[in-house]
């Protein structure tokens, strides 16, 4: 007898020890990581009010970015100045000088106010997320946002951070949930970096646009920037739907709806890549999942 009441209380030790690290684990993560998530998937034009990008991108034609853009400028003045001149020898149909000039002129103007234009593109698209995410606080009188959301399936989950029980379905389902929206803060991370790396070859995409032979760069570079921040709309919705479900009833079918919602969040890149092409930013899709562009 003696025997088995010390193996129990090993077993209740143990039990007691791994909850503990969850207990510890939880709390860090929904007190501290995901206030984040709202900065990083809802993006404002705030994206560009950084000193060091901007002279990356460059604050004038003749630093960062810019200036390399505008010496490709140049060289298409070059290249074409060039085949004008052989092709009074050739023969060679031609674009007219007059039409050539035209066009880079206007999109030279737009290679050069790249950094107002995307600013503009993407306070419209926040603007959209914005009036989304206010419905929501009107009608339900709730913050339309992950640290909302946490706080809700907490309390639906009867989820005391103090007293979790990792080995009950409680348990496994905020365990569940909790891997789940710490894969969402790395996607949404890579998402806000590569939002930043298109922000950076815009003049190069507005710059395509005067040359027939390199309009796609454009089209690709407007596809994926574009899908990149469409995404913070469904993303919104999707939020919008989880906080407008009665969860008073708190059985197991709500604590799935959650999951189900939470696994609808991860998978909203994949949803505007099948809806509107882009690039992916999916962590579990690897490296070779970031340049798998969609036609």
């Amino acid at each position: 007898m003696e025997e088995n009441s010390n193996t129990n209380s090993t077993t209740d030790t143990i039990i007691q020890t791994i909850n503990t690290i969850f207990e510890n684990l939880f709390s860090s993560i929904d007190n501290s990581l995901y206030s984040v998530l709202d900065n990083i998937t809802f993006i404002t034009s705030d994206i560009l009010n950084d000193k060091y990008f901007e002279k990356i991108f460059g604050t004038a034609t003749t630093d960062g970015i810019l200036l390399i853009a505008n010496s490709l400028l140049i060289g298409f003045l070059i290249y074409y100045a060039l085949r004008n001149l052989l092709a009074n020898f050739t023969y060679v149909q031609i674009e007219s000088p007059v039409q050539f000039v035209l066009k880079m002129i206007i999109f030279g103007i737009c290679m050069n106010s790249s950094y107002f234009i995307v600013g503009q593109v993407i306070d419209i698209m926040s603007n959209i997320s914005l009036a989304i995410k206010e419905i929501g606080e009107n009608l339900f009188s709730k913050n339309i946002g992950f640290s909302e959301l946490i706080t809700s399936i907490n309390n639906t989950l009867s989820v005391d951070t103090s007293s979790i029980n990792i080995f009950s379905i409680d348990g496994l389902i905020k365990a569940t949930l909790t891997i789940s929206l710490f894969n969402l803060v790395f996607s949404y991370s890579l998402r806000y970096i590569m939002i930043k790396v298109f922000i950076l070859i815009s003049p190069f995409a507005f710059l395509a646009l005067s040359q027939n032979s390199t309009a796609w760069f454009f089209k690709a570079w407007i596809r994926n920037f574009f899908s990149l921040l469409f995404i913070q709309i469904i993303v919104a919705l999707v939020l919008l739907i989880l906080f407008s479900m009665d969860y008073s009833s708190n059985n197991l079918l709500v604590k799935f709806l959650y999951i189900g919602g939470i696994y609808a969040l991860i998978r909203v890149n994949t949803f505007v890549r099948e809806f509107i092409g882009g690039v992916s930013t999916n962590v579990q899709s690897g490296i070779n999942g970031l340049f798998n562009f969609r036609k």
